[in-house]
């Protein structure tokens, strides 16, 4: 297949590569890359370097895995899936098991496979990715048998004598397609839920974190049931072969133009999806705060996750006019203690993914009304695809800052006359993926809680609700469909079956024709749960006679 690639400017890559080959027919590149380091597990990096302002021809190496091969992935997993082997509880524990062995095995691969892709720090890789994924796992195998156990409920007088459950079913083959930001929590935490419910799972990671994706694939391979789980690397010819196929259900996490596509492939075979998405994340700051506390939360939740390439990363901050400018001091004070007078140089903070979106990025604070208002930062190093954490106040409304999610470590502080006025300008943007408020007034949190939509919201910090397995994690309008986490996992994966059950005693002939008086007046009676007055049309009289 071959692409051509074009900015106006440096050219730069819109994606990253897995493990296929490239044949670049331009000379201003420089490609290497190829193989496993037999210690770290995971594959040499796929490095280039580009003079050019040009455009070039990059071919990619035709791939094996195409229409023909995925609709054969798909029917093997199916007749795998049909045996009933996956549906069993020591199947469903055994992979668990497995995935929470690899976990401790190659937590040192996984971090440099983290590393490589997004410069992540160690600690950030181990407790954003290591680490909920391990509880997650851990909290399956916990709770498992639980889960699965049919739901007894209550039965009505209509069916009596009957007894009724809700039995979880697994939904058949699977199909989770993750994001490169989080590429290997987001890749198998799905797979976790998928695998509970007792799924054959097919798992696409992005193409946009090649480490990682090459890793997974070969962990998977080695810990985990072959024959029933899958790992699909490449970009996007294989993601379309995988979408042309018939799937039970697609779980993607990404963003929503990639969505539509996705939403799209899946009505043709009425095929449910669950779409984990983003948006911007507003953080609403009350003049009350604890103010050092404040803006330590707000840099976690912003450039101590991925360096703000987290889809419930903080994207735009609002506060009053009067107290922006404490706040902004706190932010500046704060960013210093965590990441250094350089933070350019700092080890504790990610890179940007790629040139793609360093590009995008850096536009962002190129466009008119913008590159005036930074208050703080603002330096880049384009070799080392490094930002630092940049602050800019009231940027132009329709600046590309305010209007699309800036999945990066530039932060908006929008200045309203008081702070009930933050409301309004957080509804008049696309429902976020998660919103926070920073508050002591409890009348303040109610009516953030009961007035702003959003997917999931924090008060007085940031991200850490989604740590939470007894809180579902999911959007709401264009920040996604669908939830998950703990349990919800487990459910979103399943189908719950109504079951009812009876015996033969008990055949009354109220339901059969002939249709008659009396038995219309029994059943009405009986619907109505009226039992006196049912008695009392079984003899023949009705209530308002008596």
């Amino acid at each position: 297949m071959t692409k051509l690639l074009q900015m106006n400017h440096t050219l730069c890559f819109a994606k990253g590569f897995s493990r296929s080959r490239l044949n670049v027919a331009a000379s201003p590149f420089v490609i290497s890359g190829g193989g496993y380091c037999s210690k770290t597990c995971i594959p040499y990096r796929l490095k280039f370097t580009c003079y050019a302002t040009l455009s070039a021809v990059v071919k990619e190496q035709t791939s094996d895995f195409n229409g023909k091969e995925a609709a054969l992935l798909v029917d093997e997993l199916r007749t795998n899936f049909n045996t009933g082997r996956t549906k069993s509880y020591e199947w469903r524990i055994s992979q668990l098991q497995n995935i929470s062995r690899m976990l401790d095995d190659k937590e040192k691969c996984i971090t440099e496979a983290l590393y490589q892709d997004l410069s992540k720090p160690e600690l950030e890789a181990f407790l954003a990715e290591i680490s909920n994924t391990k509880s997650s796992c851990t909290l399956a195998i916990k709770e498992l048998k639980k889960w699965m156990a049919p739901e007894t409920v209550k039965t009505s007088v209509t069916t009596f004598p009957s007894s009724a459950q809700i039995v979880s079913e697994p939904l058949g083959v699977v199909l989770v397609i993750s994001a490169w930001n989080f590429p290997f929590l987001l890749s198998v935490e799905p797979v976790i839920g998928a695998i509970s419910a007792g799924n054959a799972v097919v798992l696409k990671p992005s193409e946009i974190a090649p480490a990682t994706s090459s890793l997974l694939a070969k962990l998977f391979s080695e810990y985990l049931d072959k024959t029933t789980i899958r790992v699909i690397e490449g970009g996007v010819p294989e993601t379309t072969a995988l979408l042309d196929q018939k799937w039970d259900k697609i779980f993607f996490t990404g963003g929503a133009r990639v969505a539509r596509i996705i939403m799209a492939a899946a009505a043709k075979n009425l095929t449910p999806v669950v779409l984990e998405l983003g948006g911007k994340c507003p953080a609403l700051v009350d003049s009350d705060v604890n103010l050092q506390v404040a803006a330590r939360r707000i840099i976690a939740g912003k450039w101590g996750c991925n360096n703000g390439q987290a889809c419930i990363g903080v994207d735009y901050v609002i506060t009053t006019k009067d107290f922006a400018s404490k706040l902004i001091d706190a932010l500046k004070t704060e960013l210093e203690t965590f990441f250094g007078e350089n933070p350019l140089e700092s080890k504790d903070i990610s890179r940007i993914v790629n040139s793609f979106h360093f590009k995008r990025l850096e536009s962002m604070l190129k466009e008119n009304g913008v590159a005036n208002k930074i208050v703080h930062g603002g330096q880049t190093i384009e070799e080392k695809l490094k930002i630092s954490p940049t602050i800019v106040v009231d940027v132009p409304e329709a600046s590309s800052m305010m209007q699309e999610e800036i999945f990066g470590p530039l932060l908006p502080v929008v200045t309203v006359a008081k702070i009930e006025d933050g409301f309004q300008v957080i509804r008049s943007k696309p429902k976020p993926l998660a919103a926070y408020l920073f508050t002591n007034n409890k009348e303040l949190q109610e009516q953030f809680v009961q007035g702003v939509s959003a997917g999931g919201i924090s008060i007085n910090d940031t991200v850490l609700h989604v740590t939470q397995k007894d809180l579902p994690f999911g959007g709401v309008g264009e920040s996604g469909i669908g939830a998950y986490h703990g349990k919800f996992s487990y459910e979103t994966f399943s189908h719950k079956k109504g079951v009812l059950y009876r015996s033969f005693s008990g055949d009354a002939d109220l339901r059969y024709p002939p249709y008659t008086t009396k038995k219309k007046m029994v059943l009405k009676a009986l619907i109505s749960s009226n039992i006196f007055a049912a008695i009392l049309a079984f003899f023949g009289f009705s209530q308002d006679s008596s």
